[in-house]
């Protein structure tokens, strides 16, 4: 079952990498042309190597819950759902908070308006894409209780990655460090790993009170 588990986990990763690697290998301190060859490749490295070793934790969170799945196989099918949910909700709000941060709009001491705004946000979001799909799972499984399970688990994966989304970019400035570069890697890895374990918690703990 493991090795079943961690195969269905490399084939998700696969499909899921192309979508996010390009943002995470932007440099926009110095002119793209002017930039060595050399330069661009030791900045992108170290927040690949970062990336691609981080998903080895998806993976072994994967395999902790291998019971669950035993009992309930069909969800292993919406994880890259999730998963990429996650990461498209949290790159939105980056990409919103690295604009406003360029043109001077958003400052660091805004950071508890910013995560209001976004948590408002998020939970609109949330509830409209989680009662589009609950609905979805509904009429094709007819198993309500999967239906929750994902649509709670989307709602609360939306939310934590739009805020994570939107003070990771502003901490980096802090630092003094390229949000660009640094937020979308870290925003990858945090919101894959979250999701995962929001997911299991959840259709861990509504499965076993049957």
């Amino acid at each position: 079952m493991s090795r079943t588990l961690l195969l269905k986990h490399n084939r998700f990763m696969e499909r899921r990498t192309p979508i996010r690697l390009p943002q995470e290998s932007v440099d926009t301190n110095e002119s793209y042309f002017e930039t060595s060859i050399l330069t661009h490749a030791k900045k992108r490295f170290a927040w690949l190597l970062f990336l691609m070793l981080s998903a080895t934790i998806t993976g072994t969170i994967i395999t902790k819950y291998e019971d669950a799945f035993s009992a309930v196989p069909l969800l292993v099918s919406f994880i890259p759902m999730l998963m990429d949910t996650g990461g498209n909700c949290g790159s939105q709000s980056s990409t919103l908070i690295i604009r406003g941060l360029a043109l001077d709009e958003i400052q660091f001491r805004d950071i508890f308006r910013i995560m209001f705004k976004e948590f408002r946000i998020a939970l609109l979001v949330g509830t409209g894409l989680a009662l589009i799909n609950g609905l979805r799972i509904f009429v094709m499984y007819r198993d309500p209780q999967l239906a929750f399970v994902v649509s709670l688990s989307l709602t609360a994966t939306v939310i934590l990655s739009k805020l994570i989304g939107c003070i990771l970019p502003l901490i980096a400035k802090k630092l003094h460090l390229d949000p660009a570069i640094m937020a979308s890697p870290l925003i990858t890895t945090v919101v894959d790993t979250s999701s995962i374990i929001i997911y299991f918690y959840i259709a861990t703990r509504i499965f076993a009170c049957n």
